[in-house]
């Protein structure tokens, strides 16, 4: 089985349980992957729907796929004057996922909708969630070395340095006024 590039859609939940007693909820989820973790915006909504609609991307190396087997999505709610507290989770089985994907070379779950587990293991609403997994070569992971993107040789760096050097020769004429352009110092005059 080769590795290749996850795609979770994180669209929305209904029903989920609060704990807040002054207030509407305000919800964030946790997707991991992994050793890879993203966190959603919060999203401040009524108690029957939140929505959040927001993509995460993670690359999973053949190397490290049984690490990469399930998909976590553990739903918090956000608390004023005390930690976040736990609303739910939802663990996606994603070896089939993975499977399919690379006999087909590419696979989309639409966005479909998982139960939430509460932490006494009772369900409680639903989070709607939407998978799309592409096998790649390129992604591989080799040991000792973190999977860090590449340098771009015009990288932000690059449009930094020429925007000052741009800058640099328009500063010292405002700082140093010469009539038509030319220099303070007229050369044609014997010092």
């Amino acid at each position: 089985m080769k590795g290749g590039l996850l795609e979770v859609y994180v669209v929305s939940a209904r029903g989920i349980s609060h704990s807040n007693i002054i207030g509407n909820p305000s919800y964030y989820v946790i997707v991991e992957c992994g050793s890879q973790s993203y966190t959603t915006k919060i999203s401040s909504g009524n108690h029957t729907e939140i929505l959040w609609n927001e993509k995460f991307k993670f690359e999973l190396p053949t190397n490290k796929l049984e690490e990469c087997e399930y998909l976590k999505l553990k739903i918090m709610d956000e608390e004023f004057f005390t930690a976040s507290g736990f609303a739910g989770e939802t663990i996606i089985n994603l070896k089939g996922i993975i499977m399919e994907g690379n006999e087909k070379r590419f696979i989309e779950v639409i966005p479909v909708a998982y139960n939430v587990v509460l932490e006494d293991d009772t369900y409680k609403g639903q989070i709607k969630v939407g998978l799309r997994f592409t096998p790649s070569n390129k992604i591989v992971q080799t040991v000792g070395k973190e999977n860090t993107p590449k340098e771009n040789k015009n990288g932000i760096g690059q449009i930094i340095y020429s925007k000052i050097i741009n800058l640099w020769p328009n500063t010292w004429r405002s700082f140093f006024p010469c009539e038509n352009g030319n220099s303070i110092i007229d050369k044609n005059k014997p010092n």
